[in-house]
């Protein structure tokens, strides 16, 4: 048997505690050895806790002084880049949670060392790996549904105080859109074998402030293979409890996600065909994070084909055209 992949994590905020630690500590195939955080007291408690010996405050003293395969990147968005860059330069393989970077010219300048050092990258797009979504998956892929030619995804979370590196546009890259409607245009375009986008439209709310984020936006996006997918993102619903959701529109038939529901035409009638497989005592959010940590030590075992993240530059430079279409108020043509 195969040694387990040994991992740092770098970063200790609530991603980290609520997802890749946890997955880490219950995984046969990758083995946690190392925390870094610039809150000291923060690392040496969560190492404690997850049985972790070797505690940092910076990137450069784990990277010199662990012995590590790779490193999960759980620091704020503006630091993605250089922690994946250095962890590169060291010899490191990464697991890096979205955004990549904040801009497409970083994904290119992450993609270049990639195929410098040798190393591998991979995104934290961890709603690839739902068990609901593989399903959903497999019907597409399969043909079972027809051609994809539509998306209509949303994110609602109550409105509530909020502060942080999340709402300061130069640490966060954007707002309600980056943190909650990136990783649901990721999906759509990986659903839908990431088809090239030809025109964008974008209605924006921004908070007040010359610094401030988007706060909510409507975009809209038609691809070259005739697919359309809508994104719906609020940090300011006033409701009873937050929303998410995903519609698949085939030719062939129609899908949802949470809780997944599957329904094809068969001799003309709309008939459910979702699959009824065991349950999980797993959330899909925990199930997610684990099948996603399983795949990338997977990928780092040889054991898996690894692929560069070049589809996050078409995922990037679509977010910008977002951006700058509320910006400008008017459509964007690719």
């Amino acid at each position: 048997m195969m040694a387990p992949v040994r991992v740092g994590v770098v970063g200790a905020g609530a991603i980290a505690q609520v997802a890749h630690l946890p997955a880490l500590a219950r995984s046969r195939v990758a083995q946690l050895v190392a925390l870094c955080d610039n809150d000291g007291p923060k690392a040496s408690a969560l190492g404690e806790r997850f049985g972790v010996h070797d505690v940092y405050t910076d990137i450069e003293d784990l990277l010199e002084g662990a012995e590590l395969d790779a490193v999960v990147l759980t620091t704020p968005n503006h630091l993605h880049e250089p922690h994946v860059l250095s962890a590169l330069q060291a010899g490191v393989h990464v697991l890096c949670e979205r955004p990549l970077a904040l801009s497409s010219r970083g994904v290119e300048r992450i993609l270049a060392a990639t195929a410098r050092t040798g190393r591998m990258v991979a995104v934290a797009n961890n709603h690839r790996f739902r068990s609901d979504v593989q399903a959903l998956s497999s019907f597409l892929r399969g043909g079972e549904l027809g051609k994809l030619n539509g998306a209509r995804a949303g994110h609602h979370e109550q409105r509530q105080m909020r502060e942080g590196w999340r709402y300061r546009r130069a640490e966060s890259g954007g707002g309600a859109f980056i943190d909650l409607g990136l990783p649901l245009l990721d999906l759509a375009l990986w659903l839908g074998e990431y088809p090239d986008p030809v025109r964008v439209s974008a209605h924006m709310e921004r908070g007040r402030g010359a610094a401030a984020v988007d706060e909510a936006m409507l975009a809209f996006i038609e691809c070259t293979s005739g697919m359309t997918i809508t994104i719906d993102v609020s940090w300011s619903y006033i409701g009873l409890e937050s929303r998410w959701w995903f519609d698949a529109l085939a030719t062939r038939g129609s899908a949802g996600l949470s809780p997944l529901h599957v329904v094809k035409e068969l001799n003309g009638t709309a008939t459910d065909v979702t699959p009824r497989g065991a349950s999980t005592r797993d959330s899909a959010f925990v199930q997610s994070y684990r099948a996603e940590l399983a795949h990338f030590a997977a990928m780092l075992r040889g054991e898996t084909p690894y692929e560069a993240p070049t589809d996050q530059l078409v995922l990037h430079r679509l977010a910008e055209a977002v951006y700058k279409s509320a910006d400008e108020q008017k459509e964007i043509r690719l």
